[in-house]
């Protein structure tokens, strides 16, 4: 039967629980609905979409006798999440684990993983212990190739990256009616310092405020960023998601969370730090309409508005500048996956949604997030704004940092390895072995380098002979070429990562790489250790700490 709408003002009251269904829980959420109880023989609904279009859409859904009431918005979503909250939180942890499990890394690393890691192990000592002259020239070969592999792979991406002209003609202007409306996730925890600035850098963007849907991310139990949040009371388009309690607690799951009430044709995420230049929308917003539709994702530019803070802001700079500004770059060139960074990823919501968003157990999420697109055939492609975060002043912080993110790639890298033959089938051959020689490289990088310089020390300083006069001279040899060569290449991309910037004055502090990649081995090797004894930890970066005046 058709609906038959009618209208009154106000409504007090429950739902009935037997009318309403999980299955239908998305469509309450998008829809602004909710069935609310049977009267008279129809069926009454709340709804705060009272458009035609929505109205047609509610009654052809239940082909009944209906009676639509308005309430308002605040309030339907309030009851939407009261009524559902186990469901949207186990959603938001579970989501991808339960629909591709494949895909999670909910499992950290799968039995058939260990029997082939165990294999190649037990025979790796059988040769050692039958042949061990061989077996250590072997595995110092292996280990070599797999070092230069990954830095020579870098180079030849800048080489690439390089390429992309930096002078970008200025996307077609957009009326402001024309533009969509767009949400913004901003996970918060135990951040209440830097909400004031947050909002007023938020409310600074150019994009009309009316079609905005801003999500402030806080956690149930941070009750001190939540009274923040509640005094400062920024108003629409602000709203503040409290996320019920969760394991693990991560930030990917609070952002699953917040997503189930995002109303935004495009969805960003941004952190609490974040300065993005003022017309990043609307550039994003042109792009996508320009895109082909397999494009998913946007990845904005990423570096620091305090980056001459010290001698490990202004390296963490140089490291950012060579990863946004040319190689990240390069694998859009190559059309290659691309591991997102952390912040200023630009979603088609409907993207993000088919693919049940962000893994909540990979405490790099979007680096994960970024394969994942490319295995279920979306790209990811660069786009030309920069975001200015807070560089970490502090090295305890930052190997903190460091960690996570490396425990990340080791967790991406052990999830899309599950099934090589699947990984080279969805994301082609080119793509498979981008994959082994940017997220693989990166880990076994960090770890074979210190290797290296423990034997350069104990051969050249200590004058140790490794593996007698005969073999030791050529382990000695490949080694120091390996760590001369890596170095020096290492050395020469980060004294070139500030090019595009101007930042020319920093040029000279990239003498000083190997020392910030003695301190990326140390994360590497932090990272390890807790993959094993704490694989979903979530180590928070304190931010708040510079002195440095946020950019504006």
């Amino acid at each position: 039967m058709s609906a038959a709408i009618d209208f009154v003002d106000v409504f007090d009251g429950v739902p009935d629980i037997a009318l309403l269904s999980a299955r239908d829980l998305d469509n309450y959420l998008q829809r602004s609905f909710l069935p609310w109880t049977r009267r008279h023989g129809e069926l009454v609904i709340a709804s705060a979409d009272m458009s035609g279009a929505n109205l047609a859409w509610i009654g052809a859904h239940y082909r009944e006798r209906a009676r639509i009431i308005p309430v308002g918005k605040v309030q339907l979503t309030a009851l939407i999440e009261y009524v559902f909250t186990e469901h949207l939180a186990h959603r938001a942890v579970y989501a991808l684990a339960d629909a591709e499990p494949e895909f999670s890394a909910i499992t950290t690393i799968t039995r058939k993983q260990i029997a082939v890691f165990s294999s190649l192990a037990i025979a790796a000592a059988v040769l050692a212990f039958a042949r061990p002259l061989y077996a250590s020239i072997g595995i110092a070969v292996l280990l070599t190739m797999s070092y230069l592999a990954n830095i020579l792979f870098r180079t030849a991406l800048v080489w690439v990256g390089a390429r992309e002209t930096h002078e970008h003609a200025p996307p077609p202007h957009i009326p402001d009616a024309q533009l969509p409306r767009y949400t913004v996730l901003v996970p918060l925890y135990r951040e209440a310092n830097v909400l004031p600035s947050l909002v007023g850098a938020l409310r600074a963007l150019d994009y009309p405020q009316h079609r905005l849907d801003i999500k402030i991310i806080v956690e149930s139990d941070d009750t001190e960023t939540i009274a923040a949040a509640e005094t400062l009371n920024p108003g629409p388009p602000f709203e503040i998601v409290c996320v019920p309690p969760h394991e693990p607690r991560t930030k990917p799951a609070a952002c699953n969370y917040a997503l189930n009430f995002a109303r935004g044709e495009f969805v960003v995420i941004f952190d609490a730090e974040d300065r993005p230049e003022r017309d990043q929308l609307r550039k994003a917003v042109a792009a996508f309409r320009a895109a082909p539709p397999d494009v998913g994702c946007l990845q904005a530019r990423l570096n620091f508005y305090n980056a001459k803070e010290n001698w490990l802001t202004v390296l963490f700079a140089l490291d950012y500048s060579l990863w946004f500004d040319f190689l990240l770059p390069g694998l859009d060139l190559l059309r290659v996956p691309m591991p997102l960074g952390g912040t200023s990823n630009h979603f088609r919501t409907s993207v993000l949604r088919a693919i049940h968003g962000w893994d909540a157990f990979n405490v790099t999420e979007d680096a994960d997030l970024g394969i994942r697109l490319a295995r279920l055939g979306y790209r990811a492609m660069t786009l030309d704004s920069t975001t200015f975060e807070e560089a970490t002043n502090r090295i305890g912080n930052w190997v903190k940092q460091r960690s996570r993110w490396l425990k990340g790639y080791m967790q991406t890298w052990l999830v899309h390895m599950r099934d090589p033959a699947a990984l080279f089938r969805h994301a082609g051959f080119r793509g498979a072995i981008a994959f082994q020689l940017f997220i693989g490289g990166a880990v076994a990088s960090a770890l074979i380098n210190p290797l290296l310089w423990c034997v350069f020390i104990a051969s050249h300083i200590w004058g140790v002979a490794l593996l007698g006069p005969a073999y030791g001279y050529v382990l000695e040899r490949a080694s120091l070429l390996s760590l001369i060569t890596g170095n020096t290449l290492f050395t020469y991309l980060a004294m070139l990562g500030p090019y595009r910037r101007g930042w020319l004055e920093l040029t000279p502090y990239g003498l000083t790489a190997p020392f910030y990649w003695l301190l990326i081995s140390v994360a590497a090797y932090r990272a390890l250790w807790q993959l094993v004894t704490r694989p979903f930890h979530w180590e928070k970066t304190q931010h708040g700490t510079s002195n440095f005046p946020a950019a504006s």
